[in-house]
């Protein structure tokens, strides 16, 4: 068949392109793009998303992408994000003024990017402009932290972007003006953020409100102080259709809450952290919302148990709560979310510090159908409200608990004889829970894919021993259970063939064996922390990247028996690598100009 080109003649264009559209991965995307010219100009069709890190020169960059992509709908430019895969452009024949050079750029389509870039700047309205007229069928435009641009460049935008379904301006010093604009272009705009919006207005929103109120499903403030109650009374006339709405704010009161609740019937989130806003504006939620499937409520001073029945008894498709630093709700409060809200699945009780045993209780006899809890900070939750989950939650998939000092063995071993399905198991400085639950878990929870033990430095090698046996796991952080040494770790080694993250940081009984089982058992290994590991010299070091290939971060700071030769060997070894954090006297000058950027320095002062 050499000579012959059986795919060229016999596809038309559109099916390669759905085939370029189906790769899971941009180095097989560049590879395609690499056959030949046609591929070249076809899988540039292909892209319709880019990522663009504010760091280069957007200004630039959406010029020049506009004459590359033509099929592109969603556009994100994010000042934060650092790319720093240099590319350098030559200076232009007959144009000595247009040279660039240190080209940062990320563009994808889906887990797809590719890398070009610039020299540090901000996007600025000019780039906005640009933007309109080089991508005219955008639909959804992210503006992170991009504080150059104001209302002029959105105004531009606005005429040319038509069809914009969503918008984000985190950050953005836009003001009214800009806002306005989009709600008379944009009819179809069905999300918006704007978080950190500090020029904004009431006139700004109620105008956006007045403009495109129809279509607008997806609402988001935050930090914008000359946003009042005013806003919020216009969402609620003009945004009959709203369903999602996220306010954090010590502006807001009940009176803004309320128009919401009132006007917006099939609203299904709500997310507040509003300091003013008190048990009056719950109710309202709880008498006109019947569609809300998740509440979120942070950092409530003046909500009590009685603005929690009000959800509870008119809330029936609640499925997802979350409680973070409500002082004054209590068990009871619970009880009526389990009483009224049977269909309950996700459950988050984080710093309530009167909500205890009794309150979980009741959640484990109604709630049948809960599939997460996340219990954080809470003292007065004890195992017998975990033995409750245990024989009323079957379904439950998650389970995170951070520094609950009454919880131990026992809870865990309900969990675990109870929960069959369990998936995801994050437990953090609970010093009560050791080897027994943890052994309990390996022996029944066969489904485990994500195991956390940071700091329980009761938990040893039996428990990982068990844990061995659940050969789906995928994730594990043993970080600071000094108990455990070369017998875990090998133990899931051998057992434990689809591990792709594993911390073993502050391990000071893991040694070169536990290295050398790793590398032989675990060939997917992505990630691996090794920092405070005393006893890890460059011999195991050599022994786990020799068939641990795809590894593309490795942390090994503190870790004495390390040495500059053995950074050299992972970064020879391990063609993928992206990340290594390594003391800076440790990484020679040929290993830096070998790896590049791809070495960060952890920064010690000498006194």
């Amino acid at each position: 068949m050499r000579g012959h080109d059986r795919i060229n003649t016999c596809l038309p264009d559109e099916l390669i392109v759905e085939v370029f559209r189906l790769l899971d991965s941009k180095p097989s995307r560049d590879a395609c793009s690499l056959v030949c010219k046609r591929w070249l100009a076809l899988e540039r069709l292909s892209r319709t998303t880019l990522r663009v890190g504010a760091t280069g020169s957007p200004d630039l960059f959406v010029k020049l992408l506009a004459r590359r992509f033509f099929n592109v709908r969603n556009v994100h430019i994010d000042e934060r994000l650092n790319i720093t895969l240099p590319v350098q452009l030559g200076r232009r024949r007959g144009n000595n003024n247009n040279v660039v050079s240190s080209l940062q750029l990320y563009a994808t389509e889906k887990n797809g990017p590719e890398d070009v870039g610039f020299e540090s700047c901000s996007l600025s309205d000019a780039g906005l402009i640009a933007l309109g007229e080089g991508f005219p069928k955008l639909e959804k435009l992210s503006l992170i932290w991009c504080s150059n641009v104001s209302s002029s460049g959105l105004i531009a935008l606005a005429k040319k972007c038509s069809f914009l379904t969503a918008l984000d301006l985190q950050g953005c010093y836009v003001g009214d003006h800009g806002l306005a604009a989009v709600g008379q272009s944009c009819k179809q705009l069905g999300d918006l953020n704007l978080r950190f919006c500090e020029a904004l207005t009431d006139t700004g929103l109620v105008e956006l409100a007045l403009g495109c109120g129809n279509s607008l499903k997806a609402l988001g403030i935050a930090a914008c102080a000359k946003i009042t109650d005013v806003s919020l009374e216009a969402v609620g006339v003009h945004c009959k259709s709203l369903e999602i709405l996220s306010l954090d704010s010590e502006f807001m009161h009940n009176k803004g809450v309320l128009a919401v609740a009132q006007g917006c019937p099939f609203l299904k989130v709500l997310k507040l952290q509003c300091i003013n806003v008190t048990d009056e504006a719950l109710k309202a939620v709880g008498t006109s919302c019947a569609s809300l499937e998740l509440l979120a409520l942070y950092s409530f001073q003046r909500f009590t148990d009685k603005g929690l029945r009000a959800i509870g008894n008119g809330c029936k498709k609640l499925k997802d709560l979350t409680l973070s630093d409500c002082y004054f709700l209590s068990d009871k409060g619970l009880e009526a979310i389990a009483t009224g809200c049977k269909q309950l699945t996700h459950l988050t009780v984080n710093g309530c510090h009167n909500i205890g045993t009794l309150g979980l209780e009741f959640i484990g006899k109604s709630c049948s159908l809960l599939t997460e809890l996340t219990l954080l900070y809470c003292q007065r939750i004890s195992n017998r409200a975990l033995l409750e989950i245990g024989r009323g939650c079957k379904l439950l998939q998650a389970l995170d608990l951070v520094d609950c000092s009454s919880i131990g063995d026992e809870a865990i071993c309900y969990i675990a004889k109870g929960c069959r399905n369990l998936k995801k198991l994050h437990i953090r400085r609970c010093y009560e829970i050791g080897n027994r639950g943890i052994v309990a878990v390996g022996e029944n929870c066969k489904s485990l894919t994500d195991l956390s033990l940071r700091f329980c430095d009761r938990v040893g090698d039996e428990a990982l021993v068990a844990i061995g046996k659940c050969n789906s796991l995928q994730y594990l952080n043993v970080s600071g259970c000094h108990q455990i040494g070369d017998a875990g770790i090998m133990a899931i080694a051998r057992g434990c063939p689809q591990l792709t993250y594993l911390d073993v940081s502050v391990l000071q009984n893991l040694g070169d064996m536990a290295m050398a089982e790793l590398g032989e058992g675990c060939p997917n290994l992505k990630d691996i922390v090794l920092s405070h590991c005393r006893q890890i010299t460059d011999v195991g070091l050599s022994h786990l990247v020799k068939n641990c290939t795809l590894l593309e971060s490795c942390h090994m700071v503190y870790c004495p028996g390390i040495s500059s030769s053995g950074v050299a060997t992972v970064v020879s070894s391990c063609p993928n690598i992206k990340k290594l954090l390594v003391e800076k006297w440790k990484v020679s000058q040929r290993t830096k100009r070998r790896a590049g950027s791809i070495i960060s320095y952890l920064c010690v002062d000498l006194i």
